[in-house]
């Protein structure tokens, strides 16, 4: 098997997870496909919605003392949680990671589920994790994080796809460069200079900003003005073709 990686999952946080969950299904056409219980004894709740094959999860903290509340206080509720790859060695991910001076800071073994979580303050921005399911090559294949038929909640009229993730930082070339040396992935060009990590399924690209966050998830969707309508009644402030929700900005094309 050659080695691949690829986004499997992106976790926002937010202080409570209704209404954010309601939104994010009703806005994006999205359904919940699974609550995890075993995310309660980091003092969180959570729900997950695919978004074809790349899973959007929200964790809120429901107790003080959590490391998703202090992330919120922190940021002041600005910026994505978690990029969390699939690739068929975690582990091997995780120790390039440690011989940069990246920590490991949580190894999650659910068999037939492998994760490997690196420490925030280390990776910059955001959380990363690489995990591995046994068995689960294919992106269709099981993914536990998500529930046991996660597959029969992919919802495709309205969105379609969740294309890219930017990252904002005073210095984006390094945030880039930095990335793509824990993930294995050398940054490119796009047009106008913008650095970027392109995977097989999604494009991290790297803006200049005040402070190092996840600031934005693009999806690609059937049709834009239905979906900033739906969004203007749910009481966001749309802006062009993007609003803000869950701590990041939803941007639609």
């Amino acid at each position: 098997m050659s080695a691949y990686m690829r986004l499997r999952q992106i976790c926002l946080v937010a202080p409570q997870l209704e209404p954010v969950i309601a939104d994010i299904a009703r806005i994006m056409g999205l359904a919940v496909c699974h609550r995890d219980g075993n995310v309660a004894k980091y003092g969180l709740e959570n729900a997950l919605l695919p978004v074809d094959t790349i899973l959007l999860e929200v964790v809120a903290p429901f107790r003080d003392g959590t490391a998703a509340g202090r992330f919120i206080e922190k940021t002041s509720g600005r910026g994505g949680y978690m990029a969390i790859f699939c690739c068929n060695d975690p582990d091997e991910r995780g120790k390039n990671a440690n011989a940069m001076g990246v920590r490991t800071v949580n190894v999650i073994d659910h068999a037939p589920y492998h994760g490997v979580q690196l420490h925030p303050r280390d990776c910059r921005a955001a959380f990363i994790e690489f995990n591995h399911t046994k068995g689960s090559d294919d992106i269709l294949g099981p993914y536990p994080p998500a529930g046991p038929d996660w597959q029969k909640f992919i919802r495709k009229d309205v969105t379609q796809a969740l294309t890219g993730v930017e990252m904002q930082s005073p210095d984006p070339q390094g945030l880039a460069e930095h990335w793509g040396k824990i993930i294995g992935v050398a940054p490119s060009q796009a047009d106008g200079g913008t650095a970027e990590l392109k995977l097989p399924n999604a494009t991290f690209r790297f803006m200049k900003g005040a402070s190092e966050i996840m600031s934005a998830l693009e999806f690609r969707v059937a049709d834009i003005a239905s979906v900033l309508h739906v969004a203007k009644t749910k009481g966001l402030a749309v802006a062009g073709n993007e609003f803000l929700l869950g701590g990041v900005t939803f941007r639609v094309s």
